[in-house]
């Protein structure tokens, strides 16, 4: 097998619809297998993401990879449906002027507690793993085995679905396949819809995107492309997501899962530390952690009003993904369960603007030669939020 390229540039049609945008494209098997080698691997071993999510197993079948190893030999071999994909949006680079998205490896900074992507892990499949399968070998390294013959993939690209958008996906493509139960089908509706650690934290975002008094309003992007008719929108959802539930949830499936079967939640004082919103969510005052974040970030927004507001300005951290990372590990380790009187408490703007005050740098300090593009930036940043570093020992040349 020849040497896996580093990016994959593919001309796409982006199509939008009520869920957000995404991307169709042609692909080669050969590159389709290579993208999502370790996802569909897995399928040998356990469940993927989305099934563990919804609470179901769906195990892949020997047979029916056969039945489509054996059809794909044959001279009108074809598949016309698409194999749907979901991309982290740190993997995804889409220019619109050429209507090419590449997909690449993401592979974070040294100093920053973050898991990188590789390219044989880029793509998860929501739906059509039999078939990529069947383009494997079935030895240990499950490698690309038609390499002597041409064969393209028509694909839907997803990039940056949280785990919910991708269990609301996997039902809705269920549901038009007439092969499968439709009674099965409605349940796994309804449970792409219950309620989860995942499902309240994607809530949490589309609320403080929809107010118009928010700090997020109109600046979270729903499937990371920009929605239509808007400005900048510096934030994805999945990054939102992913940085609140850790406040909510330890094991986020298995709580989803012991939802599902009707039992309660456990609140141990041991947990209360790690997850200082899971009291709020178990008693579902989902509006309440809206609530803190709002309040958090208006904060932010009023100790660095110039720099939040300008979305356009070149190499501006503020108001990117980076920066609210680290502000959301900021207010996770060093200032709720000191702003809060107890868990579960709502502190005001006015109490988070103290952690704020002793600051010493200015709006116009956000600039790419203090923070360097990327996760470099994220953590230099979040230095300085613990007074670690100072703006005077950071003077631009």
């Amino acid at each position: 097998m020849e040497k896996v390229p580093k990016e994959l540039a593919l001309n796409v049609l982006k199509v939008s619809q009520p869920i957000g945008d995404f991307f169709i494209a042609s692909m080669p098997a050969k590159d389709l297998v290579e993208i999502s080698y370790r996802d569909v691997r897995r399928l040998a071993q356990e469940r993927r993401d989305v099934e563990k999510y919804l609470g179901i197993q769906r195990p892949v079948s020997d047979r029916r990879i056969k039945q489509i190893k054996k059809y794909i030999e044959g001279s009108d071999a074809t598949f016309p449906t698409s194999v749907i994909l979901a991309v982290d949006g740190k993997c995804a680079e889409y220019d619109s002027e050429s209507s090419v998205l590449t997909l690449k490896p993401y592979l974070p900074e040294v100093d920053v507690d973050e898991d990188g992507i590789p390219f044989d892990r880029i793509a998860k499949v929501i739906d059509g793993q039999h078939r990529i399968a069947a383009f494997m070998d079935e030895n240990e390294n499950w490698e690309f085995q038609f390499d002597e013959r041409s064969f393209d993939i028509n694909v839907s690209i997803f990039i940056g679905a949280d785990i919910s958008e991708q269990a609301n996906i996997f039902a809705t493509v269920n549901l038009a396949q007439t092969k499968v139960n439709k009674s099965l089908v409605y349940d796994l509706t309804e449970l792409a819809k219950a309620r989860s650690p995942h499902k309240t934290c994607h809530d949490v975002a589309v609320v403080l995107d929809d107010e118009k008094s928010s700090p997020f309003y109109k600046r979270i992007k729903r499937l990371g492309t920009a929605t239509p008719g808007r400005g900048k929108e510096p934030l994805t959802q999945a990054s939102f997501v992913e940085a609140l539930v850790k406040f909510i949830s330890i094991d986020p499936v298995l709580d989803r899962n012991l939802l599902l079967e009707g039992k309660r939640l456990s609140l141990a004082d041991w947990e209360w530390s790690k997850t200082p919103f899971r009291k709020m969510f178990i008693e579902g005052r989902d509006l309440d952690i809206a609530e803190i974040i709002y309040n958090y970030f208006s904060s932010v927004r009023e100790k660095w009003p110039t720099a939040w507001k300008e979305t356009d300005r070149v190499g501006n951290l503020l108001p990117r993904s980076n920066a609210f990372k680290a502000l959301m590990k900021f207010l996770y380790s060093d200032v709720y369960c000191d702003a809060a009187a107890r868990f579960g408490d709502i502190p005001t703007i006015e109490n988070f603007s103290r952690y704020f005050e002793p600051l010493d740098f200015e709006d116009s300090a956000f600039t790419t030669r203090r923070f360097s593009p990327g996760s470099g930036g994220q953590a230099t940043f979040l230095k300085m939020l613990r007074g670690e570093v100072k703006m005077s020992d950071m003077l631009e040349d």
